[in-house]
């Protein structure tokens, strides 16, 4: 359903893969807004987000991948794995990794 609705919005819309990533991700941010800004059911919230990122995340890499004359950039999937295992690389060793709290913790006390 993810890549055929980022297709779908890419090539039969007319927004292009660009307009498309753009529209998807003002969505999710509604989302997110929702998420810190009311009471509305987490767990809907939730799959509304994880349904939300699989056109974003393939909309993003046709926008990388497809050829410019297709309004992609032309980069190619090797360049782009390289390019995120290295950014991955990066975060993992320089964000400092910390345990969370125990969830006992938050449980109530008897």
């Amino acid at each position: 359903l993810g890549t055929a609705l980022g297709d779908w919005m890419a090539d039969d819309t007319g927004l292009g893969y660009n307009g498309s990533a753009l529209v998807i991700a003002v969505v999710l941010a509604i989302v997110a807004v929702l998420y810190f800004f009311t009471t509305m059911s987490r767990t809907t919230l939730f799959w509304a987000a994880f349904i939300l990122t699989r056109p974003l995340g393939a909309t993003i890499a046709n926008s990388l991948d497809k050829p410019i004359a297709a309004g992609g950039l032309a980069i190619g999937d090797f360049s782009v794995s390289a390019a995120l295992i290295v950014v991955i690389t990066v975060c993992i060793l320089v964000i400092p990794q910390r345990p969370g709290p125990h969830p006992a913790a938050f449980s109530p006390r008897p």
